[in-house]
């Protein structure tokens, strides 16, 4: 009769070794995914700065999301073949290159390259920190590691604007890259000198076929959605139809080709990861809090400073309670988790960010700025116990051997929806903006203010769904490995 895989776990040492290798990943990890927003409350600078729409200008923190979806993928394979210290060191190596490219980009072609070789790192770090934890922590203090991770994956972003405001109140926006060089140098260092490799390598055959597909079917789908605002905004480009139809039959190609190839374990993303319930229910969640996240993230500094009339770093600081609340609780609910179960916090976490999101449909342009940030407060408390639970079910509930494409298939999908969320929050905003106004040249405050409210009443359905699926969340013992 087969055994759960992860027993063995409850009895293993976690040591100074392996508790070195974490906080490595996790410092890590966390200087990175800042960067995934800390362009946001650039935005309106680098509009007028570069002369781009909104549009257009969302695609530095797009153009990273949409990085991260394509290259997750390969992260499950990456994993398995190389040795953590040698991912590591890719993955920092990669982040510090793209952080130097966009802080002496002369225009912002080169600006979006940068970005997207700094996406190229932070797509490796997320999935191998997450699979690491999987294979050193046991199941009992699970709950608390993956408390540590909700932090890094939700404060991290959550933090980029006020760090990206301030800075930014007595700096260019270079300097949001200048100030993080440093860090990532000494993160590439010191990881080098004294990561040290965990887990079993093997030999795995990468399907570029499975690659290229990849990339068509997550980009051409957040593409499409971008473009709808692009032409929204008086754009001239691609008809947004035809990207969304491409990656869709793309992905479902992709899908095809993994079926086919897990039969002889060479599947780029395993997905028999989602015959298991719990992770499937999980992965779908987190697409949901991700699309909130990510989709306020971008909107709430351009409604703060656009429509309210706030400057950059009033609108970081609107965001900053939001993030340091959202870093007490990570820890608070990691232990509940342990002790209490996923369920019981996810259900309250999941129905306070659709309470939040639908009250930020509710805003004008004569909204006050501490009826935005009671609301933000409102959306991180929901999320923090959200992200947690989520993690700590999918990963949890997986046989070890599909550990690593369980983590790369949470990751990926993660990052699709909040390249999706981000590309949809401004699509919607766009089009409701331009509407109201009559053409993209006469939107005023008025308008934006519409635009937004009905981006975040859409964030409010998403999270409605994701409160109802909540409920049917359960927490079994891993699966065999006969899965």
């Amino acid at each position: 009769m087969p055994t759960a895989p992860d027993h063995h776990l409850e009895d293993r040492e976690f040591g100074r070794r392996e508790q070195l290798a974490i906080w490595l990943l996790l410092a890590s990890a966390f200087t990175v995914i800042l960067n995934e927003t800390i362009m946001g409350v650039a935005l309106p600078r680098l509009m007028e700065d570069l002369h781009i729409t909104a549009a257009a200008g969302q695609w530095v923190t797009t153009a990273v999301l949409r990085t991260l979806s394509v290259v997750i993928p390969i992260t499950g394979m990456l994993i398995q073949r190389y040795r953590t210290r040698t991912l590591f060191i890719v993955a920092m190596g990669l982040f510090t290159v793209g952080t130097l490219v966009s802080a002496v980009a002369p225009g912002f072609a080169v600006l979006l390259l940068g970005r997207v070789v700094q996406a190229c790192g932070t797509a490796i770090m997320m999935p191998l920190l997450m699979t690491t934890v999987t294979t050193l922590v046991p199941p009992q203090h699970r709950g608390r590691l993956m408390g540590r991770i909700a932090i890094v994956m939700s404060v991290a972003p959550a933090l980029g604007p006020t760090v990206s405001g301030l800075i930014l109140q007595w700096f260019s926006w270079r300097a949001l890259f200048i100030f993080v060089l440093p860090i990532a140098i000494a993160s590439l260092l010191i990881g080098g000198l004294r990561m040290p490799n965990v887990g079993e390598q093997r030999v795995v055959r990468v399907d570029l076929f499975s690659v290229v597909l990849s990339v068509a079917g997550f980009g051409g789908i957040v593409y499409g959605l971008s473009a709808i605002g692009e032409r929204a905004s008086g754009s001239d480009t691609i008809e947004p139809l035809i990207p969304i139809v491409v990656g869709v039959v793309a992905l479902a190609a992709f899908v095809w080709r993994q079926l086919s190839l897990q039969r002889e374990d060479r599947a780029l993303l395993d997905l028999r990861t989602f015959l298991v319930r719990p992770f499937t229910l999980s992965v779908i969640l987190s697409t949901f809090a991700s699309i909130a996240l990510f989709g306020s993230l971008i909107l709430l500094p351009i409604y703060v400073q656009n429509v309210l009339g706030f400057s950059t770093l009033d609108s970081g600081l609107v965001l900053l309670p939001g993030g340091l609340l959202m870093g007490l609780m990570g820890p608070l609910v990691g232990r509940l988790v342990d002790m209490r179960g996923a369920r019981l916090v996810l259900v309250p976490g999941t129905i306070i960010t659709a309470i939040a999101l639908w009250s930020m449909g509710l805003f004008t342009d004569t909204t006050s700025i501490w009826q935005v940030l009671a609301t933000h407060l409102a959306l991180s408390l929901g999320l923090a116990g959200v992200f947690t639970p989520l993690f700590s079910v999918s990963l949890g509930s997986l046989p070890g051997r599909l550990a690593s494409h369980g983590s790369a298939t949470i990751s990926t999908v993660q990052q699709v929806g909040g390249a999706a969320g981000t590309a949809l929050f401004i699509t919607v905003m766009t089009l409701v903006s331009t509407g109201v106004a009559g053409s993209p040249e006469a939107v005023d405050a008025h308008a934006l203010a519409a635009g937004t409210r009905m981006a975040f009443l859409i964030g409010g359905v998403a999270a409605t769904a994701s409160a109802v699926l909540a409920f049917f969340i359960t927490e079994p013992a891993p699966e065999p490995e006969t899965v």
